[in-house]
């Protein structure tokens, strides 16, 4: 249980609203990451959380969540983009079009250390949901939520 939950990656499959940018005629979207502390203890859930407490149970199966840190980004596609999540945490994001929506490359890392690899096709307004490493004692995980806006 304990490996799963380490790299566990479940992923609401989601395609965001694109824009065109006026200066290029590029497409992009914008996303949003949200770092969160998942613990199976009960709990209070973090205020902020409250849009995606839904999905954070269903899919991770924890029963209170803490926000630890967020970050924003414009992806072009084709193209790259990095956001800081804070607390040492961030996101470097790869994108290509494919049919249907924008498929992007996530990497995950803490302090220069890779924490995975994956990949999400993403839709506006539906969050992924990247489960990640333990964090500490009593059982709590960390995750990050995606978002295309």
């Amino acid at each position: 249980m304990k490996t799963l939950l380490t790299f566990l990656t479940l992923l609401a499959f989601v395609t965001p609203s694109f824009v065109l940018r006026a200066d290029d005629g590029q497409k992009s979207a914008n996303l949003r990451a949200i770092l969160v502390s998942a613990s199976p203890k009960g709990g209070e859930t973090d205020r902020r959380l409250a849009p995606y407490e839904a999905t954070l149970r269903r899919i991770l199966r924890f029963e209170s969540f803490r926000h630890l840190g967020e970050g924003r980004a414009t992806l072009a596609f084709p193209g790259e983009a990095s956001l800081s999540l804070g607390q040492g945490h961030s996101l470097a994001l790869e994108s290509e079009n494919a049919k249907g929506g924008l498929r992007v490359q996530v990497s995950w890392t803490e302090g220069g250390r890779s924490l995975m690899r994956t990949g999400l096709v993403l839709r506006p307004g539906v969050p992924a949901v990247l489960g990640g490493p333990p964090q500490g004692k009593d059982g709590e995980v960390l995750a990050v939520i995606v978002i295309a806006e």
